[in-house]
C-alpha cells in the first residue's frame, strides 16, 4: 500500500492571528526572514513571542511547524526515527526534518527545557551549510529554500542548567520582547476578548503591580496572556474581583504574603 503523499499545507495558518506590534519588530523580522537568516526570541512568558511567530508566518504565507520543547525530548524526537510496522519499518521524519524537507518555518518553543545534547541538531540548519544530517538513515537534507529555524526562551528563567550555550546563540539573530506599555497592553486585551478598554486598563493596572514584585517574592510578573484569561472570564459572568484572583493571582504564587498583597490590590482596583 502506498503512503500518501506529505502535505505541508496542513501547517498553514489561514485565519490572521492578532497581533499588536509594539515596535520595528514586524519590519525586523521580515528582512530576517528574507536573508532567511535563523531568529532567536527572547522575552518573558506570555509576552507574546508564540503569538508572533504566528503572525509573521500568516503574513509571510509560509507554513508553521511549532514544537513545544521538554527537557524529555531527544534528538530523535526532532530528526525522526524509524518505526515497526506490519511491513518492517519505515521512517518518520520528525519536526525538524519536515520543516528543512518541505519549506517551512520550524519554531522551537522554550529552546532551553530541551537537552543541550538535542538542541545540536539544529546547527547544522543555521550556518552556512543549511542542510540537516539524518545519520540513522544516512540522508542528508538540504533545507528547502523557504525554510527558516526559529526559537524562543525566557532569558529570566536561565541558570547554569538551562541555558543556551554560545555555539548555538551566534548561530541566530536575536529579538528582545517585554511585556508592551501600558495603553498597548490594553488595546490587545481588550480587542483579544471583546471587554472594555476601561476595564482592560484596570487589569493591566494590577498586572504592573504583579511585575514590580518580580525579584522580591515573584520569580515572573502575570502575563498578558493571564490579563485575556481574565478578561474572558469577565465576559462568562465571573465577577472583576473572581477573574482577578483566579486567572492573576492563584497561577504565579503560592506565598500567601503576596497573594494577599495582590488580593488587596485587585479589591482597591474594583473597589
Amino acid at each position: 500500500m502506498m503512503n500518501k503523499p506529505f502535505d505541508i499545507q496542513q501547517y498553514r495558518i489561514t485565519q490572521q492571528p492578532f497581533y499588536q506590534a509594539q515596535g520595528q519588530e514586524i519590519e525586523l523580522y521580515t528582512a530576517a526572514y528574507a536573508a532567511r537568516l535563523p531568529v532567536m526570541l527572547k522575552g518573558p512568558t506570555g509576552c507574546g513571542k508564540s503569538r508572533f511567530v504566528e503572525h509573521m508566518a500568516w503574513k509571510l504565507g509560509k507554513p508553521l511547524i511549532t514544537v513545544a520543547c521538554n527537557e524529555d525530548m531527544t534528538a530523535s524526537d526532532l530528526v525522526g526515527r524509524y518505526l515497526l510496522d506490519a511491513n518492517g519499518t519505515r521512517w518518520l521524519d520528525g519536526p525538524l526534518t519536515l520543516a528543512a524537507r518541505y519549506g517551512a518555518i520550524c519554531y522551537l518553543d522554550e529552546v532551553v527545557e530541551a537537552r543541550q545534547d538535542t538542541t545540536v541538531a539544529i546547527h547544522p540548519l543555521t550556518d552556512h551549510r543549511r542542510n540537516l544530517p539524518l545519520d540513522k538513515k544516512g540522508e542528508l537534507v538540504a533545507a528547502h529554500a523557504d525554510f527558516q529555524m526559529v526559537i524562543s526562551y525566557n532569558p529570566g528563567y536561565q541558570s547554569l542548567m538551562k541555558d543556551l550555550k554560545q555555539s548555538t546563540k551566534q548561530r541566530f539573530t536575536a529579538m528582545q520582547f517585554d511585556y508592551p506599555s501600558a495603553d498597548i497592553e490594553a488595546d490587545i486585551v481588550s480587542k483579544e476578548t471583546g471587554i472594555d478598554r476601561l476595564l482592560a486598563m484596570q487589569l493591566v493596572g494590577i498586572a504592573a503591580v504583579a511585575r514590580n514584585l518580580k525579584g522580591h517574592g515573584l520569580d515572573e510578573g502575570i502575563s498578558t496572556r493571564l490579563l485575556v484569561y481574565a478578561a474572558m472570564l469577565i465576559n462568562q459572568g465571573v465577577s472583576a474581583n473572581d477573574a482577578c484572583r483566579m486567572a492573576l493571582v492563584r497561577p504565579i504564587t503560592d506565598d500567601a504574603d503576596i497573594s494577599d498583597t495582590l488580593d488587596h490590590a485587585i479589591d482597591a482596583s474594583f473597589a
